[in-house]
């Protein structure tokens, strides 16, 4: 299974930290925070990582390179202007090919086993879901029976990690933005998104105070 980084964001939460420094390289611990998904990817096996960008994505191309270091291939999806998560994806399916793929967001920080994430047809997609942070209370999602639903009261917050068959993107025109969102509700509608809670190590490093937080774990 190929894998692909969304780090195209442009990172304003973070600013003043992003503002010379895309937001996957910064740091944590002593290493970009990109690098751990790598690693990691790198010890589930999975070989072909396809990383976008948009802003500052110079700097990510000149600190991963092909991906050799890791054992990795990597290739790149450079974009021109914001589109968004599906649109992004959709633009790099001809990367990433014609069986599912796991995508996981740049800005999170997890310890979950990539290896473990597997798509079962005919489901369109399959989501790690966490326990709501602080800044999430009310959550995104509900799990019944491995299906994932918008209806529930106790809703979990989406961790940005998932497996997606390709045609979940196939109405997107390559190159334009499209979000995430919609085409999930849609396919949950139809059950065919499934899910899992994860309740291991998992941070969204959406803020500086955030990635303070996070780094003193590593001191």
């Amino acid at each position: 299974m190929k894998a692909m980084i969304l780090a195209a964001g442009r990172g304003e939460r973070m600013r003043p930290l992003t503002d010379s420094t895309p937001k996957p390289l910064l740091l944590v611990g002593s290493k970009p925070l990109i690098v751990w998904h790598l690693e990691r990817l790198a010890i589930a096996g999975i070989k072909d990582v396809v990383i976008n960008y948009a802003y500052l994505g110079e700097q990510i191309v000149r600190a991963l390179g092909d991906g050799s270091a890791w054992g990795l291939n990597i290739q790149y999806s450079p974009e021109t202007l914001a589109l968004e998560t599906a649109g992004g994806i959709a633009n790099a399916l001809p990367l990433l090919g014609d069986s599912p793929f796991l995508v996981v967001n740049g800005d999170v920080f997890t310890e979950i086993d990539f290896a473990k994430l597997r798509l079962n047809p005919p489901n369109l997609a399959y989501l790690v879901m966490v326990d709501n942070p602080a800044q999430h209370p009310k959550g995104d999602f509900s799990i019944f029976s491995e299906k994932l639903s918008e209806e529930g009261k106790n809703k979990l917050t989406f961790s940005g990690i998932g497996v997606y068959h390709p045609s979940l993107f196939s109405n997107i025109e390559k190159g334009q933005p499209a979000k995430l969102a919609p085409l999930l509700r849609e396919a949950m509608t139809k059950g065919l998104v499934g899910g899992e809670h994860y309740a291991g190590v998992w941070h969204d490093i959406g803020t500086p105070e955030r990635l303070a937080f996070l780094n003193k774990q590593f001191s």
